[in-house]
C-alpha cells in the first residue's frame, strides 16, 4: 500500500517509516505537523495514512483535524490514528462520518508489530479497527449512570426533590411556575426510565438514583 505518515517525533516517525517499507508498503510522505498532512494527501491520494493525533503547534488534536478535514475533502481517505492515551471525544470525530475507513489506537499496540501492521492492512481495505483500550472505554460510556444525562435545571429539581421538597417549593426556590416544575419532573423520569406504575413511586425511585449517582 501508498501510505503517509504524520508524526512530530522525528524517532518514531522513522521507526514507523522503516517498519512500513520493511513490511513492504511504500511511504510516500512522511510529515510533521497538520497543514503538512492534508497538503501531502491530497497531493498523493495515499491508501491510508498514520497519523498522530497531538502535532504541532499546540500539541493537542492538530493530526485529528487534520485528518477529519481530509475526509471531508477527498471522501474515500483513509486514516490510522495514533494517540498516547484513550480520548473518546477524538474517537467520536473520527467515527462520526461513519464511512470505515478508520482506526484509532493507542501507541503501545506499535509495539506489537503483527497487530500493528494487520490494523493498517484493515483501515487500508476500508474496515474499521479500534484498540481494545477504546472499545471499552466506549461501552463503559454506554452503560453511564442516566443521571448524567439530565440537563442542569434537570438536576436542580432532582436536588430539592431529593430534599423533600414539593412541587410547590421547588418552584419557589427556582423561580419557575409549577407546570414547568411538573415537566422537569416528567422528564427526569423519562430520561431514568421510571414508567408510571402503581406498585412503585416514581420520586422516590428518582431520589434513590439521584443518590446512588
Amino acid at each position: 500500500m501508498r501510505v503517509v505518515v504524520a508524526e512530530d517525533s522525528v524517532l518514531l516517525r522513522e521507526g514507523i517509516v522503516r517498519l512500513l517499507i520493511e513490511a513492504g508498503h511504500e511511504v510516500v510522505a512522511a510529515v510533521g505537523d497538520g497543514p503538512a498532512l492534508v497538503a501531502v494527501i491530497a497531493a498523493h491520494a495515499p491508501d491510508v495514512s498514520v497519523v498522530d493525533v497531538r502535532m504541532p503547534p499546540s500539541h493537542t488534536d492538530e493530526g485529528l483535524r487534520a485528518a477529519v478535514q481530509a475526509r471531508r475533502s477527498a471522501p474515500d481517505t483513509r486514516v490510522l490514528v495514533l494517540s498516547q492515551y484513550v480520548e473518546l471525544a477524538y474517537a467520536d470525530e473520527l467515527l462520526a462520518d461513519g464511512r470505515g475507513g478508520v482506526g484509532y489506537l493507542l501507541k503501545d499496540a506499535v509495539v506489537d508489530v503483527d497487530g500493528f501492521l494487520d490494523a493498517l492492512d484493515r483501515v487500508g481495505s476500508g474496515a474499521t479497527v479500534l484498540d481494545p483500550q477504546v472499545i471499552a472505554q466506549l461501552m463503559l460510556r454506554g452503560r453511564r449512570d442516566p443521571v448524567q444525562t439530565l440537563t442542569p435545571r434537570e438536576r436542580e429539581v432532582l436536588e430539592l426533590m431529593a430534599q423533600g421538597c414539593s412541587n410547590t417549593a421547588i418552584g419557589r426556590a427556582l423561580v419557575i411556575g409549577d407546570g414547568a416544575v411538573e415537566k422537569h419532573i416528567g422528564n427526569i423520569f423519562a430520561k431514568l426510565d421510571l414508567a408510571p406504575d402503581a406498585d412503585q413511586h416514581r420520586r422516590v425511585l428518582a431520589v434513590l438514583a439521584y443518590l446512588r449517582s
